[in-house]
Order: structure tokens, then C-alpha cells, then sequence
């Protein structure tokens, strides 16, 4: 078989495939036509059972956070997340396991965070997981990652007490409680380090701005009736002192977000699009009623063949 004749083996499969949905379309028509008031009863039956689920207080949420690394990988952090996104080996005494127990919180979920323009700053999340580790265009954020869950309605109001025990239940991990520990020593010499050299540029600036490198004195230039202070032929360090008190911010923004292995950036938000919407699910429901009523239609149109092949 060469190239041409399996894309004809593919066109006639597919010609085929056609083909019987589309028998199958128009025997379904006829078992609506045919029975019209037994589809339109499951129709209807279905439509309420729409109603029902997606109901106001049983509307599910999704909630979304961005979480800081400060020290675990996202290896590390995923090791610590399966057990919630699995819903398995939970620890007894966590304190997140009765909301999933009570189905309160469901359906965990972890989504990466893209740096579109390599500034270290968040822009969006990939929230269709379709942003490849190999693009460099849109870099994956090794220190960000977006928490997600579900949640009802009726039980938005204990959304602090989930967060607060899940941030309890992966900061309380081992692994990553190490990283944390070598990253928050790192963090404080390398701000350390970066204030003493400040104050060198700052001192440096002043010694030779303003005083004479020899005397240690402000120089007195005279003329026209105007004085200037400090030897104007040396040049200010006004770029790298700009540049140092950047990065010394930096750092100390660092710092002061280093409290434990996971920090949220933000609290959980809800999306305001319920995941069970009612146009959705009513139109979900209707096509799931109509098959069914078919399928009840059919068995009728052939209760006399299935009746005799039960008595063979």
C-alpha cells in the first residue's frame, strides 16, 4: 500500500463515518416524529433536571491565585500538590482534608504562569496549557504558578479558611521547607550585600563630588560673583546609583515576601463565569434528553423483536 492508497483508505472511512451519522441522524428524526410524545416528555424531564442542577446556590466556582515559590522548584511544589489534585495519601491531620472530604473544595488544579517580555514580571496565565517549555517567546515563570479549585455557591463564604489551610498544608511539606531555608539565607546576604555597596557608591559619590581627594575638604570655586562647591570636572554617578537603588529594591521586596516556602500574591478571586452556566447545561441536557428519549423510542419499535429474541 502505498501513500495514495491509504489516503483513500482514510477518505472512505471517513465517507463512511459520515454516512452513518447521518442514517443514524435521520432514523432518530423519524423515532421523534413517530413517538413525538414520549421524546418531548424526556425532553422536558431533562430541561428541569437542568434547572435544578444549575440552580443559584449549586453554581460551581473556579478560583484562581498566583502562588510565589520563594526556594521550592515547580517540581517540588507539584510533589507536594498531587495528593490534592488526586484526592489521595492526604495526611489525617491536615487541615484541608475535610473540605475535600465534604467535597467543599474540588478539583485542584495548577496552571503556569508566562513572562512574555523576560522582566521577571507576570502577564498572563496558561490557563489551555498550551504554552511549550521550549518557546522563547513565552517564557515560563519558574518562581509563579497559578492555584486553582473549584466551589459552590452556598460555600463561597469559606474561601479564607480553604486558602489559609492550604497554604498550611504545602508550607508544612519537608522538601520544600529546605529549599526555603537555603533561598532565605542566600536572599538575606545577597540584600546585605547589596546595601553595603550603596553605601560604598554613596561614599564614593560624596568623596570625590564633593571634597578633595587629599584634603577631604569642600573646594570653593569662585567667579563672576558665584560659587560652586566640588570639583565639576568629576563625573557624577548618577546612572549607576539609579541602577543600584533598583536592584536594592528589588531585593528587599524579595525579602519582605520571603515568609514561608508558598505566598499567595493575591487572594483566591473568583471567576465570574460559573463552570455549571445555564445556557450551557440546558443545552447539554436537552441534547443528553433527546437521545435518551430515542433510545426509549426505539426500544418500543422493537419491543416485538426483543421479545422474541428473549423467548429463543
Amino acid at each position: 500500500m502505498n501513500f495514495f492508497d491509504l489516503c483513500a483508505a482514510c477518505g472512505r472511512g471517513i465517507g463512511r463515518c459520515f454516512a452513518a451519522l447521518g442514517r443514524l441522524l435521520t432514523r432518530m428524526t423519524r423515532l421523534t416524529f413517530h413517538y413525538w410524545w414520549l421524546v418531548i416528555t424526556i425532553v422536558l424531564l431533562a430541561a428541569a433536571a437542568s434547572l435544578y442542577y444549575t440552580r443559584c446556590e449549586n453554581q460551581t466556582y473556579k478560583m484562581n491565585a498566583v502562588a510565589l515559590l520563594n526556594g521550592p522548584s515547580i517540581q517540588q511544589f507539584e510533589q507536594a500538590f498531587a495528593p490534592l489534585r488526586s484526592n489521595h495519601m492526604i495526611p489525617e491531620g491536615a487541615a484541608i482534608k475535610p473540605f475535600i472530604v465534604e467535597q467543599k473544595a474540588r478539583v485542584f488544579d495548577t496552571f503556569r504562569v508566562i513572562d512574555c517580555l523576560h522582566d521577571g514580571e507576570a502577564d498572563f496565565i496558561d490557563f489551555k496549557q498550551k504554552i511549550y517549555p521550549t518557546d522563547t517567546v513565552n517564557v515560563q515563570m519558574s518562581d509563579r504558578l497559578c492555584l486553582q479549585f473549584r466551589i459552590k455557591a452556598r460555600n463561597l463564604g469559606l474561601v479564607p479558611e480553604i486558602e489559609q489551610s492550604l497554604l498550611d498544608f504545602l508550607n508544612g511539606n519537608a522538601p520544600m521547607q529546605q529549599s526555603y531555608a537555603t533561598y532565605l539565607a542566600n536572599l538575606k546576604e545577597e540584600v546585605a550585600f547589596n546595601h553595603s555597596q550603596a553605601q560604598k557608591l554613596d561614599s564614593l559619590t560624596s568623596n570625590y563630588y564633593f571634597y578633595n581627594a587629599s584634603s577631604a575638604q569642600p573646594m570653593n570655586y569662585s567667579g563672576n560673583g558665584v560659587n560652586f562647591y566640588g570639583d565639576r570636572r568629576i563625573r557624577l554617578f548618577l546612572k549607576e546609583i539609579y541602577e543600584q537603588r533598583e536592584v536594592l529594591q528589588q531585593g528587599d521586596y524579595r525579602l519582605q515576601l520571603a515568609t514561608a516556602p508558598v505566598v499567595l500574591e493575591n487572594h483566591f478571586a473568583m471567576d465570574p463565569k460559573p463552570v455549571n452556566g445555564r445556557l450551557k447545561m440546558l443545552i447539554i441536557f436537552l441534547l443528553l434528553g433527546w437521545c435518551s428519549g430515542c433510545i426509549a423510542a426505539e426500544l418500543i419499535d422493537q419491543r416485538k423483536a426483543i421479545y422474541a429474541w428473549l423467548k429463543r
